[in-house]
Formats: structure tokens, sequence, C-alpha cells
């Protein structure tokens, strides 16, 4: 077993190494272009992601995964940094091997710069060279009035000092609150749901609850089921903004299948379905009010 890094602006961890279709491919070469995979996906092609269990989750540029072994191309890989009930180390996938790199030298326990915008310029040798995501995470090698000196994969490029906040290590990043969390995920109103998304070109509704808390300096598992562990159990009728609301099928009583973010004025704010956007709408009278579950809090 063999540490990697993601090479590319987000890369997507699928179910097994033949899981991708041909009308994949834009997602899966060497320098995949998701905007232009998500957007020659019809309905029912994005809808299959999910139907026909496809794709597992998504990580970001930079992001550390565990190589167990690698077949035709593809890695078979542990995602350390989204916890998960599917393995102890953490999610577990199958990642085109084209779409990681070594990770010697890569340092990130020392000063780190984090996208703070939904997505954000890397400029490599002058030219803009990748977007990266919001809470995409690289180390600082140093820092100038309008920019900042980052160590990548690929060697050393810039961020504008606009699209990021600096720390002296990652477990300085500030806790933030329920208000900061629900403050996090309102900028993404609009954007359209990707099954196993996790990057600001698509969320699902629990890789956008799992960013979102993460932006607020909280590391919580990747799925819906398993966040139910994290956090502090709150009373429904006790919700404050930024509280993470689970809902279940069979009224509430069957199996969690979706989670949100709780707005604030008995509203919902979460990245729905297939075809839908990540939207905010009043829970009452909706079937997400008779499905709610459960709650959870994070912060004061």
């Amino acid at each position: 077993m063999v540490k990697r890094l993601i090479n590319t602006s987000v890369a997507t961890v699928w179910t097994h190494f033949d899981s991708a279709r041909d009308i994949d491919k834009e997602a899966i070469g060497g320098n995949p272009d998701i905007t232009k995979w998500i957007n020659g996906l019809s309905y029912e092609k994005s809808l299959d992601l999910c139907n026909s269990n496809l794709v597992q989750t998504q990580v970001l540029f930079g992001e550390e995964v565990l190589v167990i072994e690698e077949k035709e191309g593809w890695a078979h890989v542990i995602c350390h940094s989204q916890p998960s009930s599917k393995d102890t180390r953490g999610y577990p996938g199958w990642i085109p091997s084209a779409q990681l790199a070594d990770s010697n030298g890569f340092n990130l326990e020392g000063e780190i710069a984090v996208v703070t915008s939904k997505k954000a310029e890397l400029v490599l040798d002058g030219e803009a060279a990748l977007v990266l995501c919001f809470q995409t995470i690289l180390p600082v090698l140093s820092q100038e009035e309008d920019r900042i000196k980052v160590q990548t994969p690929e060697g050393y490029g810039w961020l504008s000092r606009r699209d990021a906040e600096i720390y002296p290590n990652p477990a300085s990043i500030p806790k933030g609150n329920g208000a900061g969390i629900a403050a996090a995920g309102e900028q993404f109103v609009g954007l359209p749901y990707l099954w196993g998304g996790v990057s600001s070109f698509g969320y699902d509704c629990s890789g956008f609850s799992y960013t979102m808390a993460k932006a607020n300096g909280y590391r919580i598992s990747r799925d819906a089921h398993d966040q139910l562990e994290d956090g502090r159990a709150v009373e429904l009728d006790q919700l404050q903004p930024g509280d993470l609301l689970y809902f279940a099928y069979e009224e509430g009583k069957g199996a969690v299948h979706h989670v949100g973010i709780y707005y604030g004025d008995g509203k919902l704010l979460h990245s729905p379905k297939t075809g839908k956007s990540i939207e905010i709408i009043p829970l009452e009278g909706t079937l997400y009010k008779i499905e709610l579950c459960a709650a959870r809090r994070y912060g004061a």
C-alpha cells in the first residue's frame, strides 16, 4: 500500500474499476473536464450514477489517498479525509491512476491555504492551470501582498489572496457555529445536484453537509446515515440555524436517506436530488417535514 495525492481539481471515486461508462470519459482522464462531463449527462444518465451504484464520492486536489491495489489503469483507494462505516480507514473506491501523483515532500502539517471562494484559479508557470474547488487545502510556501505561493502535487503554484485563508496548520482552523454552516451553504443556492458530489462543481445531499461542516472546522462522516453518529443530538422543537437535519423513509421511522441544513425560520437548505439544485424551502407542508427524524448540532 502506498500514499498518493489527488492531482486534478476533483477526482470522482467510482464503485469499481469498470464502473465508468463511455459518456463519463471527460471525468476519468488525466486532465478531466468536470463541467463538460456534468453538462453532457442527461437526467437519465445522471440518475444512473446513483441507481446503478456507479459512483461513491469525490476527493479534492491535493488530498491524500491510500492505494491498496491497481488494476487496468485504476487505483483502489481509501480516502482518509472522509470517515465512513464502509472502512474504518476512510471512504473506499476506485480512481483513475492518471489522476494520482506521488506524495513525496508534500507537507500538510505546517502552514496551509484553504480555498474559501466557490472556485479559485491555481496559476502554474504564469498560466491559469487548474480550477480549485471550495475547501481545497494546500501547503503554503510563501506569501506576497496579493498572492500565495502553494505546494502542489506538481511543484509550486500561486493562489490569489482573495480566494483563500491562511492558517498555521490544519489543527488551527477555527471552529465555527451553526450560523457559519448555514452561511457557507447559502452561497451555493442554485448549484445543480450531483450524486457522489463533494465539490463546488456539484454536491449531493451529504457531500453538501460534509463540506459545509468542514468549512467550519468540523470533520464529520461522509454519508448521511453515518453523520447521525456525529455532533450533538438536538430535539426537533429546539432547532437552530446550521443544525443538520436527517430524513428517513416510512415517515421518519425507516432508513435515513437524506440530510440538509436547517436555515432558520422553519426553512431547509439542502441539495435535493438529481435534476434539482441546492435550494432553501419551507419545511411545512412538504414530505421533508413528515420524514424529519433527527438533528445534529456543531458549535455553540
